[in-house]
């Protein structure tokens, strides 16, 4: 599903429908209070391995966080137990803020 690869640009990411692409929030739970993203799921990457079976690794997935690094990790450990469908927000919803001025930025 993600032919331009797993570095998203805001654009392309604010352009998938949470209907066909699980969109992962790897953020601490204040972070996601303060600024969040349509159709987002919250599991902060701390928590990712305990629960990793929320997610559907027979879906395609994609995944943010701040600046991009933690959603990075998240990929590399997704990627390690199945999922393949796998893409996150370049630089984070820290860039989507400066594209899109209603989400807030912190």
């Amino acid at each position: 599903m993600f032919e331009a690869g797993p570095n998203l640009h805001p654009a392309a990411f604010k352009a998938l429908d949470p209907a066909f692409v699980q969109i992962l929030d790897v953020r601490e739970q204040w972070e996601h209070d303060w600024a969040r993203l349509p159709g987002a799921v919250l599991i902060p990457l701390g928590e990712l391995v305990h629960r990793v079976g929320e997610l559907d690794p027979n879906r395609p997935l994609a995944a943010y966080c701040h600046h991009g690094m933690r959603s990075l990790q998240a990929l590399r450990f997704l990627q390690g137990v199945g999922f393949s469908d796998l893409a996150h927000l370049a630089g984070g919803i820290d860039a989507y803020s400066r594209m899109d001025p209603s989400v807030p930025r912190y």
